[in-house]
């Protein structure tokens, strides 16, 4: 109890540093100027890439199902994520729809959960592995060219972050370590889920090949997606080569994954200003940027709302996977 109302108070402060930071940066009246000269082409362009990318997501997480003998057809799976995006309107950023996910499969897989939490979680770390990996290779093509520096010890933090989650789970010398954890799991009841989360994950240490294949295509999607940023940039009228964006998108992607506010509230268009402020532009053009990405996830969210509603209409959908 005391957790959780420690929780919303740190959420609820950082939110309304978030909102005081836009309104000292901000002028409102200008930004809505800005959103409406806003070219829809280049937000179309956003949508659509974003709206695509999902297909080799969930590629790569039928991938990780079949691997633990769990089969799902494509086309639900990218239901799945669309679902994911409509949750994530109310729930604490990508975090609320990852557990849409679990629970959604979970129904089509009763007595998997444990397994198929790990693999939702292992493809999330996956994710933050491979931006945390294009960020860095931004920061090289930022070398000389951009004045970025203070955002370097961000980028670390998630790199040191990243090598000891991959230690903890995928170490065999981490278990001795592990082991200090269980009185005080034992205690707040959580030892067997976490237990089954944990060998859910470390059994994929035995699947390399797989690992090294679900990577390399989670890079590229990472990739074509920072294009997303970049378009909805171009759609203000910001005028910057994509190589910016390579070290901008990758830390957006990172800080989305931290459940800072209901659905990134605040701290989604605050990164924008200050990162793009570094870089010279005007803080209602970065602020509508920001915005406009906001409405590149909402048109996801809408599509998932719409299945729901589909799906509603029509009666659920038996929860056991024939």
């Amino acid at each position: 109890m005391r957790g959780q109302l420690l929780r919303v108070v740190a959420t609820v402060v950082l939110t309304g540093l978030a909102v005081v930071y836009l309104l000292w940066k901000v002028d409102i009246g200008e930004t809505v100027d800005v959103l409406g000269d806003a070219n829809p082409w280049w937000f179309g362009l956003a949508v659509a890439i974003m709206t695509l990318t999902l297909v080799p997501m969930a590629m790569r997480w039928r991938w990780l199902m079949v691997s633990q003998g769990m089969r799902e057809r494509l086309p639900w799976l990218v239901r799945a994520y669309l679902v994911a995006y409509a949750a994530g309107q109310i729930l604490p950023t990508s975090i609320g729809g990852d557990a849409v996910r679990i629970v959604e499969t979970s129904r089509r897989h009763p007595a998997r959960l444990g397994a198929i939490s790990a693999i939702v979680l292992l493809e999330r770390a996956l994710g933050g592995t491979a931006t945390v990996l294009l960020g860095a290779l931004g920061f090289v093509l930022a070398i000389g060219r951009y004045d970025v520096g203070a955002y370097l010890w961000l980028e670390g933090a998630f790199v040191l972050g990243t090598l000891l989650l991959a230690f903890l789970f995928f170490s065999r010398t981490a278990r001795p370590i592990l082991r200090w954890t269980r009185p005080l799991l034992a205690r707040l009841r959580l030892e067997r889920p976490v237990r089954s989360l944990y060998d859910g994950v470390h059994i994929f240490r035995e699947h390399g090949r797989l690992l090294a294949g679900v990577f390399t295509l989670t890079v590229a999607v990472q990739a074509v997606r920072v294009l997303a940023i970049w378009a909805t940039a171009r759609a203000v009228g910001i005028d910057l080569s994509p190589r910016i964006f390579y070290v901008m998108g990758p830390l957006f992607f990172l800080v989305l994954l931290v459940p800072f506010t209901l659905n990134g509230f605040a701290v989604r268009e605050a990164f924008f200003v200050s990162f793009l402020g570094s870089v010279g532009i005007d803080a209602e053009a970065a602020f509508a940027a920001g915005f406009l990405f906001f409405l590149v996830a909402t048109s996801l969210a809408v599509l998932g709302g719409a299945v729901l509603l589909w799906e509603g209409l029509r009666g659920r959908p038996r929860a056991t996977h024939a």
